[in-house]
């Protein structure tokens, strides 16, 4: 504490007009071009390399933001004095190249955000599940608002944000340029850049997203933001950056966000509901090794298409950090085994598997009006399936509606698919209500410490009937179980798979209500009734 006051009192009477820039928070500084670019994130590469007293460095983009003027967003880790350096492809440009200075990293703050008292989220040292800066656990509780930000008022961006944060989601998934859902841009008709060859990009838009993203983590939500959307099925798709843009230009797209957006609270989602696996696979390879590899970066994942597991493409890539799927939206026999048994269940046992979270799940309202309708059921079993098919560590809700920001109209024919009711009219649908009692369950447990363990279970229903699949999972000290039965009445757990002085508490996915659950030994097994019908889930925790 002593040599901190010092290292402070010695930079505050350099720097003294210059307030410390508390830890975790973000640090901003401008820098002025002594040139004229004709498309400046075309003419010029612009990074700066921060220093810390000891010796911690990070490389992170600088991006252009309108005339001769470019900016460097940084989030110190460390409290202290932090130097920095400009690097410049231009040599010659001496207000962006070889530019140094320093600022004082001061304490947390103990009044802001989560992420201002804790820490950005990274990758938990076991590589299992999120955590802050700080090693605090982070459940990733989050929604599918694709185009919210886009076409979204500041004020309905507030509401939405405050109506997600009250139902405990912890981050919110979105569309940062045009894209098949939104295909002229924002609400205001700006596309995020012009362009196929050589792309130009619209200041206005971006900075308009500035506010977007930033709302979000003063609410304690990660932003996560899918940078290169690549559905790549029909014409209509080229709009999407992942599909239409040269491995070239969606580099540089990418990372000029990287340089906006990298100083707040984010995980990055390379592209969106695409198909990345065999030929494609390298392009992706190169496009994220350009963009991730030689800059400090925010954990990483891909947002491949229904159904399709892509990490033995990229198993060695070290930008990768979170394997990321999507399930497919219906409750077929195909789908629910994949996600119970196939690759989502089996991927977190294999060398260099990544931490696993499902990005999207079966929306709770029809995508289509000739599609069934997804019951709540569904979508809760879903989740809970796939929250504890491999570590546990988070989990995509969604709802058609508010992931396309529909105004309860339908589209132009030809310009994507029907957008669903007013987004304002399904935000407190069932499910969504009840993602709020999931994540109030899981954040009351160490959830970090789960495991599938099916050797728990006396006997599997799911083998023969999948919609009665139970899901189990353990501690590897056995001190802590969570099972999850969709519909039996009663479970079997094996007598020698749990502690022998154990509590036991049924807990009601639906309304969130908690009872004591009594055991019934048979033998060397141990049975336990539901309360009622309908879905449950299992704790036991070690006595």
């Amino acid at each position: 504490m002593i040599r901190f006051i010092a290292t402070l009192y010695f930079a505050s009477s350099l720097f003294a007009a210059a307030p410390p820039v508390p830890l975790w928070a973000r640090f901003e500084r401008a820098f002025q071009s002594t040139v004229n670019y004709t498309n400046p994130v075309q003419d010029v590469d612009f990074r700066v390399e921060f220093r810390s007293a000891s010796g911690i460095r990070r490389v992170v983009y600088g991006f252009w933001d309108g005339d001769r003027t470019w900016r460097a967003r940084f989030v110190p880790v460390e409290t202290g004095v932090w130097t920095y350096r400009t690097m410049s492809s231009d040599p010659a440009n001496k207000g962006l190249a070889d530019v140094s200075g320093s600022f004082v990293c001061g304490p947390a703050r103990n009044d802001g955000s989560v992420f201002e008292r804790h820490g950005p989220v990274e990758v938990s040292n076991d590589g299992r599940h999120l955590s802050h800066a700080d090693g605090t656990p982070f459940f990733f509780l989050a929604d599918t608002a694709w185009s919210g930000p886009l076409l979204s008022t500041p004020e309905d961006w507030s509401f939405y944000i405050k109506t997600r944060a009250g139902q405990k989601f912890t981050a919110i998934q979105w569309a940062a340029t045009q894209w098949r859902g939104a295909p002229k841009g924002d609400n205001a008709g700006r596309l995020a850049y012009s362009g196929v060859e050589n792309i130009a990009l619209n200041l206005d838009y971006f900075r308009r997203l500035d506010q977007k993203s930033a709302a979000l983590n003063q609410a304690g939500l990660l932003s996560v933001p899918v940078m290169l959307w690549a559905f790549d099925h029909s014409a209509e798709d080229q709009v999407s950056p992942g599909v239409s843009l040269p491995d070239a230009q969606a580099i540089v797209l990418a990372r000029y966000m990287m340089g906006r957006w990298g100083a707040d609270a984010v995980l990055w989602l390379l592209n969106g509901d695409g198909d990345y696996r065999g030929p494609k696979a390298e392009r992706w390879r190169n496009i994220g090794r350009a963009v991730f590899q030689e800059v400090w970066h925010a954990p990483v994942s891909l947002h491949p298409g229904g159904g399709i597991w892509v990490m033995d493409n990229f198993r060695d890539e070290s930008w990768i950090s979170v394997s990321g799927y999507q399930s497919g939206h219906n409750d077929s026999e195909k789908n629910s085994r994949w996600i119970t048994s196939g690759e989502p269940a089996v991927d977190w046992k294999r060398d260099r598997a990544r931490t696993s979270i499902s990005l999207e799940g079966p929306y709770e309202s029809p995508a289509r009006p000739d599609r069934t309708p997804a019951p709540e059921f569904l979508t809760r079993r879903n989740h809970y399936w796939s929250l504890l098919n491999a570590p546990t560590a988070g989990i995509t809700y969604g709802v058609s509606g508010v992931w396309s920001w529909s105004d309860g109209t339908c589209p132009v024919p030809g310009h994507g698919p029907v957008v669903g009711p007013h987004w304002k009219t399904v935000l407190h649908l069932p499910a969504a209500e009840q993602m709020r009692y999931l994540a109030e369950f899981f954040q009351g447990i160490d959830y970090w410490r789960l495991r599938p363990e099916p050797a728990v279970l006396g006997a599997q229903p799911g083998v023969n009937a999948i919609g009665r699949f139970i899901s189990a999972a353990q501690s590897p000290e056995k001190n802590l179980t969570v099972l999850y039965i969709p519909e039996d009445r009663s479970v079997t757990l094996v007598s020698t798979a749990v502690p022998a002085r154990f509590s036991a508490e049924w807990f009601n996915p639906r309304t969130g209500d908690r009872s004591t659950a009594s055991a019934e030994p048979e033998g060397l097994a141990i049975q336990f009734l539901t309360p009622a019908a309908g879905d449950w889930v299992l704790l036991l925790r070690a006595k």
